[in-house]
This record gives structure tokens, sequence and C-alpha cells, in this order.
């Protein structure tokens, strides 16, 4: 996730902080990738507790993911005019006190509006933070405080999301809420004592329009195709993964948690071999694979699900599991470098934005899809719709590619 404010002068104050505040907001960054990712591990239980199907369960993923994906350009854009520091800390309060309302939510509905309110403060808490990352350190130094702020998605994604299954087994799954709660409690604690006062007076943010113009761009909305469809079969799959293992691989409570631990390594391991790989040997090289890798993936999860017995399946998922970790997001740094490269330098934090609420608005209709799949027929055709959608994102991805590639060869 990127922000859409752009490059600015390093401010007097940013020589004198150091890089702790970074840490500070990686710690944010880390307590929403743990929120965000951890519901669809706990979705079974949920249910069960709150007395509604799968299917209603995996709305609180579409909630989060759709009101993520609309406020955070809109808030961003709106909220301009807003000193940074001062936002940055009122944003993750709003997150703390949101996830005290999810624990202590009464019922579904309750729960349903917290994660609507989780989503539009965490919209508007990470763009911001990866702005104030470029604020506070010298230009030449900006690559690396991005890194650390956007690592703590990267952890939360490998460690926090499996952490919070494994609470969720031992204790409950409220109690997952009030350890996201505490997380963000300390990241503003650290905020307030580590961002001086007046940081990022001057960052300039994108407006609205200058956000549309761009998407107007039909390269970059090709781009930011790809990037939806990718997201729709990643999480058509990842929202009621926990639900396949229970029933496919008859994998349950903390195992569940493992499982995605195992998913969740997989993934960081994807992010850096991506960035890497992209960079060495250019992103249209990276992504067509990882594209193609990540579909066989799910296609083997559907096959597993039709063909194996829960006692025989178990290995042959967990395999499937490592290949689609990694590809699903090793194609995510090299579709971000692709973007870059369309967009250039002046344009690149709006259209990095843009990919972000494309990336939610994808992970919210690939919940949908996941909802639809699971009420209408069976859990095992999970990995037929998600494979649907990868392949025509690859698609996508192939026929813009030739196209960039003709004028070259002529």
């Amino acid at each position: 996730m990127n922000t859409a404010t752009t490059s600015a002068p390093t401010p007097p104050a940013a020589a004198s902080t150091g890089v702790a505040p970074l840490y500070w907001m990686a710690l944010g960054t880390f307590a929403i990738g743990t929120e965000g990712f951890m519901i669809a591990g706990m979705l079974p239980t949920v249910a069960h507790d709150l007395h509604v199907s799968p299917a209603i369960a995996g709305q609180l993923v579409v909630a989060f993911t759709a009101a993520y994906a609309i406020s955070s350009p809109i808030l961003t854009a709106l909220t301009g005019a807003i000193n940074r520091r001062l936002l940055l800390i009122a944003t993750m309060v709003l997150f703390a006190l949101a996830n005290l309302l999810a624990w202590q939510a009464p019922g579904y509905e309750a729960l349903l509006l917290a994660r609507i309110v989780l989503a539009m403060a965490a919209g508007l808490y990470v763009p911001n933070a990866m702005a104030l990352a470029g604020a506070l350190v010298a230009p030449d130094k900006r690559g690396g405080a991005l890194a650390i702020v956007s690592g703590g998605l990267t952890v939360a994604v490998a460690l926090g999301a499996p952490l919070g299954v494994l609470i969720a087994d031992r204790l409950d799954w409220r109690m997952t809420f009030a350890g996201v709660a505490i997380l963000s409690a300390l990241a503003a604690l650290g905020l307030v004592r580590g961002l001086p006062r007046g940081i990022g007076d001057h960052l300039p943010v994108a407006s609205l329009s200058e956000r549309i113009n761009a998407a107007r761009n039909g390269r970059v909305l090709h781009g930011l195709l790809t990037t939806l469809l990718w997201a729709t079969g990643a999480y058509t799959m990842y929202t009621y993964f926990a639900i396949y293992l229970n029933e496919v691989a008859g994998v349950h409570g903390a195992h569940v948690g493992y499982g995605l631990l195992l998913w969740g390594v997989s993934a960081a391991v994807g992010v850096m071999a991506g960035g890497k790989l992209s960079d060495r040997l250019g992103f249209a090289r990276v992504s067509g694979p990882a594209l193609m890798f990540m579909m066989a993936s799910f296609l083997a999860l559907a096959a597993i699900a039709y063909t194996l017995s829960p006692a025989h399946a178990l290995l042959p998922v967990y395999l499937a599991m490592i290949v689609w970790g990694i590809s699903a997001w090793a194609f995510h740094p090299a579709q971000q470098a692709r973007l870059m490269n369309i967009a250039g330098v002046k344009l690149a934090s709006i259209v990095l934005s843009l990919n972000a609420s494309f990336m939610y608005l994808g992970f919210s209709l690939g919940a949908a899809m996941g909802a639809l799949t699971v009420a209408t027929g069976s859990v095992r055709e999970v990995g037929l719709v998600a494979a649907a959608f990868v392949a025509a994102s690859l698609l996508l991805l192939r026929g813009a590619i030739r196209r960039e590639a003709a004028p070259a060869a002529a």
C-alpha cells in the first residue's frame, strides 16, 4: 500500500528525529495488517459464535475491504490540510477504539460496523504513514524508511494473522481484537512521543481530480484492472481458506493458524523475491509467471478437494499453499514496478495509491464471490472461481505486454 502524497523536501525537524518514529509507524501498520488479515482464519469460529452462516460471516471481510478501497482516496484528499502528525495519531487512536468496539460487539451488526470504522481509520493511516516516513529522513534514505513502515504489513501477513488465529483458538476470537487494540494504543503513544510537532505540515496531497485524471490514462487503467482481478482471485480463496482446511484437509483450531503461518511465510518470501527478481529480470518476466503459478495452485486446491480424502489431502494442500503464497505476493512488487514505469516519477505516488485502492476493491469482490460460491455451491469450488479471476488477470497482463512490445519491435 502506497501513499498518494507527492514528494516534498525534507523538513528541518527530520534530521533530529532519527529512525525510532519509523518503527512506531511500522507498529501501526503491523496492527492494521494483523486485524485486516486475521479475520479470515477465524471465520468458522466467528460464524458459529454469532449464529450466522459462513457466507454471512464473510461479509465482515467484504465490509472492511470495500470501506478501505472507497474511503482511503476520498478521506486522504479531504484531510490534506490537516497536520500529518495529528492525523496519524488520531487515526491510530480511532483504530484502537474501533478494535475495542469489535472486542465488545454484542452481535454481528455491531461487529460489522466496527470493521467499517476500522477500515476507514486504516485507509487514512497507511498512506499518511508512508508519506510522513519520506518526510522524516533525507531524500537518499527514503527507500529504506518506506521499507520499514511497509514492512509492518509484511510481518502482519507472515506472523500477525496466524498469531491471531492461535489466540482465538486458545482464548477467544474477541481477544484478538483486544490484542490489536493494545498494539494500536502503543503505536499511538510512540507517535506522540517520537514525532516532532510540525513535521509534515507542508506535504502536498493529491486531490480527487488528480487521482481521477491519472486513472483516465488507458495504460494505467489497464494495469489497475489487472491488479483488481489478481486481488479478486486471491481473496476469493483466502477469505474461506479456513473453512476449506476444515472440510478438505480435516484441519481445525490451532492447526489452521499453523497453516496460515506457512502461507504467511511463503507470502513474505514472495514479496522479497518478487521485488529483487523484478529489478534483475524486469517486471514482465516476474508478473506473468507469478500469475501462472498462482492460477495453477488454485486449480490444484480444487482438484485436491474433489479427488483426495482428508487423510491424504494435507500434504498436497500445504504444497499448493506454499506455491500460492510465493507466487501471489511475488506479483505484487512486480506490478507496482510496472505501474511506476507507466506513470513516470511525477505521477508514481498517485498511481500506486490507486493501485492500493483497486487491490482492496478486489479483496472485497473476492470475499463476495467466495461467499456466493460457498452459499450456492461448496467450498470445494472456491479454487475454480479464484483461478478464473487470476486467468483473466493474466490475459489482461499478456495483452498489455504485447501492445507495449509492438512499438519497440517496430
